[in-house]
């Protein structure tokens, strides 16, 4: 992972390895230097034939037939300016990089776009993900990016043709005109995914994930049985400290007339307390990444209570249609379904920035006939993958202490996420009694033990989080899917306590 403020050992790989930050595989076997070396030789601008420019970069996006789709040209940044009859030239990044540089486009990604609103006040993140020493100079049609993909660092190649219609961008596209860093960033996340129509349908949370490698978790503070408005709170502070990335999705049957808009994906940008008529007022900023359309309730931009405030506060009220406003932690909690915080540590789970993690990943497959065991009422279920760890730090002083935390990745076949099934896992827990030999642990020994974990219902999620709170011993986790012979990969990131 990129460096953090907290200490989190990778144990998976040594700094310097492939797949780790510093030495990223090189996605499609592209080698960024040695293309970018091969093209400046010979005077060329690179053309990815892995992601090429034309309809099978874009997908099958619903809302374009194939009339409308023949109408879109690919243009490189320097010729798309000329086609508006702009004389700038163009820059990769200008002035450094903001949630107010660019807008989404025409694809369904708001999830994508408020995520990268997010990763833009990180800037330790943001540099592991884009690689600041691009530029248009030296420029042979080439660039990169760096995401964490199912367990590994991975830097992907494009080429800087972006597709367009009526020399507009036709996705992602900066507010200022000629600067490029998040239209590219967004196309090489589109060859991760396999193309454009790729990036519909997902969450917040995945692209999280795929930016740090890190904890996700999900709040849900409309539910019957959700956190608290001063729980989340809580938890908005404790991640805000930690560094997280916070994101939000509002209800499908959103307020009308509120401004919000429904089903959508904004960014959370800050929170603050205010105080008001000598009472504290929990406020929080959030961030619509098509760049307009606010929310028009209380402490919104043009709220008359901005003015019954002192000066000093009023400062934190911008009123400027660029999307971003503020809410009353209460009218968030009952317009937002869900709250996604992702960070590179689980210490924004319990506020202690001091905590020191270990981490392990582990990629296997369950095989059908040899490793797919199936749930714990099988009789094959001991032939499912195995890893056995040893807790050694809780902290007895905080009841329930989350001293683990698991990851359980389903992976995509042929590395295109949208060909991806998701099977119904879970992860079984069981305590090894000391004595036991080491190896793997055959059928009697499940039939003989309880699990200390062990849940009746099966997940369909793409990354299932679970934190537990085990006693120091050794352990064994068990990843299985429902049923038994199904053939599917996955990654198990494995986060114990330390107090080294």
């Amino acid at each position: 992972m990129a460096k953090s403020e907290t200490c989190l050992v990778n144990l998976h790989y040594q700094d310097g390895s492939e797949g780790s930050p510093s030495n990223p595989a090189k996605f499609k076997n592209q080698d960024f230097a040695q293309i970018k070396a091969d093209c400046l030789h010979k005077g060329e601008l690179f053309v990815d034939n892995e992601f090429p420019p034309n309809g099978l970069s874009l997908g099958d996006l619903p809302d374009m037939s194939s009339s409308q789709e023949s109408e879109v040209k690919w243009l490189r940044p320097a010729d798309l300016l000329r086609e508006r009859g702009k004389k700038d030239k163009p820059a990769f990044c200008t002035d450094g990089m903001s949630r107010f540089d660019f807008g989404q486009g025409n694809v369904g990604n708001c999830w994508f776009v408020s995520a990268i609103s997010a990763l833009t006040f990180q800037t330790n993140l943001m540099e592991q993900v884009v690689p600041m020493d691009q530029s248009f100079v030296d420029y042979a049609g080439i660039f990169h990016f760096r995401f964490w993909w199912f367990g590994k660092w991975v830097d992907v190649v494009i080429d800087d043709n972006l597709p367009t219609k009526n020399k507009q961008l036709l996705f992602a596209s900066s507010k200022c005109g000629n600067e490029f860093w998040a239209p590219l960033l967004e196309k090489a996340y589109a060859k991760l995914c396999g193309s454009y129509a790729n990036l519909r349908g997902w969450s917040s949370s995945d692209a999280f994930k795929d930016f740090t490698g890190g904890v996700n978790q999900i709040y849900y503070p409309t539910e019957p049985n959700a956190p608290s408005c001063d729980e989340l709170w809580l938890t908005l502070s404790r991640a805000t400290k930690c560094k997280s990335l916070i994101c939000s999705s509002t209800k499908k049957d959103a307020m009308a007339n509120n401004g919000l808009v429904m089903s959508h994906a904004y960014s959370v940008t800050g929170i603050t307390e205010v105080e008001l008529n000598a009472s504290k007022v929990r406020l929080v900023r959030v961030m619509n990444p098509w760049g307009r359309r606010e929310w028009n309730g209380k402490w919104s931009d043009k709220s008359d209570l901005w003015d019954k405030v002192s000066p000093e506060v009023k400062k934190k009220c911008f009123d400027r249609d660029d999307g971003e406003f503020w809410m009353q932690m209460e009218d968030f909690c009952s317009c937002f379904a869900k709250v996604y915080i992702c960070c590179e540590t689980p210490n924004f789970l319990d506020g202690d920035l001091k905590c020191q993690w270990n981490c392990m990943i582990y990629d296997a497959s369950w095989v059908a006939g040899t490793s797919a065991g199936g749930n714990v009422k099988h009789s094959t279920f001991a032939t499912n993958p195995q890893y056995r760890i040893r807790v050694t730090v809780i902290d007895k002083k905080e009841p329930g202490d989350k001293n683990i935390v698991l990851s359980l990745m389903q992976k995509p076949h042929q590395g295109n996420r949208k060909e991806i099934r998701l099977h119904k896992t879970t992860l079984t827990i069981y305590k090894i009694p000391p004595g036991t030999p080491q190896g793997r642990l055959q059928q009697d020994f499940f039939q003989r033990n309880r699990p200390v974990k062990a849940e009746k219902t099966y997940s369909t999620r793409r990354d299932l989080i679970e934190l537990h709170s085990l006693e120091p011993g050794e352990y064994v986790i068990i990843p299985s899917t429902n049923e038994p012979n199904i053939t599917a990969d996955f990654t198990l990131t494995v986060y114990t306590k330390t107090d080294e």
